[in-house]
Parts: C-alpha cells; structure tokens; sequence
C-alpha cells in the first residue's frame, strides 16, 4: 500500500529581489506593511538628532564667513598706503634732498635709490628696481613712472613729487611713462581681474583630479593637460580678445597655465593628504588669503605688512607679478615669481606622493584563527 505523499509547499518568488523566499508566510523586503510609529527607527532618530545642530552650525558659521571674506578683502584696500616703495631720485643733492621729504612725508613710505642721470633711472625703471624716479634739472622735474608696473603707483608719483600749487613759481612736473600699460587697459582692470579666475579654475582643476581617483600620474598628467588650456584659453581672451597685454602671446598663456597649475597642485596635495580638511584649507587659503593678498591691482607695497610679502609667496600674486614680467618688461624681475609657483607646483607633487606611501603603508598583523578542535 502506498504512502500518502505530502504537497509540497510552493514557495512564490520573491517580488523584490526575483528570488525564492525561505517560505510563502515570510514577506520580501517590499512587502513589509507601514512601519510601527512605536518601532525606534535609527535613521529618522540621526537625522533629528544632527538637524538642530545643523542650525546651529548654519547661524553661526555663515556671519564667521562673512567676517572673514570681508577683512580678507576690505582690510587691505581700506588700508592702501605706500610702505618702502622703491622709488629712484636724479638730482644735485639739495634739490635732491628736498624731493626725498616730500617723497617720505609718511615716515618709511618711500625707499629711496639715488641715480647718476636720467638714463640709469630709466635702465632701472624697466628692470623692475624702481616705480618711477624723479628728475630734477635746471629746466625743471621731470617724472618718469611705469604704468605697466602699477597705474596707482604712477599716479602717487605723480602726486608726490608735483610742487604745491599756491608755491611761489610753481611749475607743473612733466610726466613721462617709461613702461606704459596696454592702450586697451590702461588703468589695469583686465589684468587685476583675471587673478580670480585663475584661481577658480585652479581650485577646480585640483578638487577633479583629486576626486577623480585612480594612478597619480594620470590625475597630474590631466590636471597639467587641464592648466595648460586653461593658460591658452585665458591668454586668449585676456590679450588676443581684450588686448589688455603685450608680449609674447604664448609665453603669457604658459605663465597663466603655471598659475592654475601651482593652485591645483596646491590643493590636489592637500587634499590627498588630509581629504575634505585639506581640500577646504587649499580653496580658502587661495581665495581668501592669495586672491586680496596679491597685489595685483595696486602693488605690493602698498599693501599692510607683511600681508603684502606674504601675498608674493602664494600662486595669485606670483602669478600676477610673473605675467607683468613678461607682458610688458621682456622678462625683467620674473626669477623670483617663477621659483614660487615651481615651488607650489613641487610641493603639491610631494604631498602627493606623501599620501600614497600613507596608503601603502601595511597596517598591524592579525594572527590566523586557530582551527576548531573537535571534541569526542
């Protein structure tokens, strides 16, 4: 006689994942019914723990953000002032002494260099020693400035070394620009301008190649590819389009690629090597210290100190002294601006490299699990 076989039970699939369940009373993952309001939820429970605090953050952060992109960029400009401003003098030593107080009315504003005649001044005037001189001579004061270096400063020389109207015999100073400025941008604007982007773009091109992953030599070599565009397409717009340099077209697009290049380096290092804190410290020392601590619209000297030093030292300002180099002095005064943006472009390189040995650095041995024994 045969046994009477039992059903099998049928096991439906699974409605969410296409898979057979462990049995037909055991619901998949979407058919779940309403979640007990009474059920802790961690998630929910996170996220209402993390939100007044967010508020928090949100009150208290944004005014400290505000503050400090306002003194970054109002306390140097409020504060504008020749500081040790090289300025040459050919003259016979009274006339010469006169010129060199009204040069130093506000104590250390001036440095005075003293020239055997016109032409040295102007040699030195084009290698970049020296602003402007002043000439005295028997036919009256002559000042040679250099707008190309800074319009600003050309205008204070100019202020300086003029006679007070109500003297006796007042005679108006004759001007003349040894280095003007380009024509199409003569008081600077375009090329004060062009700083900010630069560094976008460098910070940009540095938070890709950073995010992107992958070899390190493949994240520099796009992010050099990338900053060499950059460099053609600014020079591009800045002298082919604005006419706002002169020089050498494709030196000047290779001085703004080395600019992007040494901000993305910067913070594509930093970021390797601390994350996110290193990502936020290379954009925020870019763009709230090296952007308003450049100079490039004014002069270095002119700004507080040592904020005006320091401005030199970071890839805004080397870069915006290197491109007035080389767009209107041939090349005179760029040795010092060029070693600071090689030595950013280096020292992003090593902190590169300083993260992947982290990386690679094996961590604490963990002894094998011993096999079972078995107990008769």
């Amino acid at each position: 006689m045969a046994r009477p076989t039992m059903p099998a039970q049928a096991q439906d699939p699974d409605p969410g994942t296409g898979t057979h369940g462990s049995g037909a009373g055991d619901p998949g993952p979407h058919d779940r019914g309403p979640r007990d309001p009474g059920v802790h939820d961690p998630a929910t429970h996170d996220s209402a723990a993390h939100g007044p605090r967010a508020l928090v953050a949100l009150v208290v952060l944004v005014p400290v953000l505000v503050g400090l992109a306002l003194v970054a960029f109002a306390w140097p400009a409020a504060r504008l002032a020749p500081r040790d401003l090289p300025v040459g003098v050919v003259a016979p030593a009274a006339a010469g002494a006169a010129i060199e107080q009204r040069l130093a009315r506000e104590g250390d504003a001036v440095e005075v260099h003293r020239f055997a005649d016109q032409a040295e001044a102007r040699a030195a005037i084009a290698g970049r020693e020296v602003y402007g001189a002043v000439v005295v001579t028997p036919s009256g004061t002559t000042v040679l400035t250099a707008s190309a270096a800074s319009p600003l400063v050309a205008q204070l020389l100019q202020q300086a070394a003029s006679p007070p109207g109500d003297a006796p015999g007042a005679q108006a100073a004759r001007v003349v620009d040894v280095v003007p400025a380009d024509p199409d941008d003569p008081r600077g604007a375009a090329l004060a301008a062009s700083v900010l982007p630069l560094v976008l773009g460098g910070m940009a091109a540095g938070l890709l190649a950073w995010r992107a992953g992958g070899p390190a030599p493949a994240a520099w070599a796009a992010l050099a590819g990338a900053s060499a565009a950059a460099g053609l397409v600014a020079a591009g717009i800045a002298q082919g389009w604005l006419g706002a340099l002169g020089g050498s077209w494709l030196v000047n697009a290779g001085v703004l690629g080395l600019t992007v290049l040494a901000v993305g380096a910067a913070v594509a290092g930093l970021a390797a090597l601390f994350g996110r804190a290193g990502a936020a410290l290379g954009a925020l020392l870019m763009v709230l210290v090296g952007n308003p601590l450049s100079g490039v619209s004014s002069a270095p000297e002119l700004l507080p100190q040592p904020a005006g030093a320091i401005g030199q030292l970071l890839p805004p300002g080397a870069g915006g002294s290197l491109l007035r180099s080389t767009a209107f002095f041939d090349g005179a005064g760029a040795t010092g601006p060029l070693v600071v943006l090689a030595a950013w472009v280096a020292l992003g390189l090593v902190l590169t490299w300083a993260a992947a040995l982290r990386r690679r650095r094996p961590g604490p041995a963990v002894a094998p699990e011993a096999d079972p024994v078995a107990v008769p």
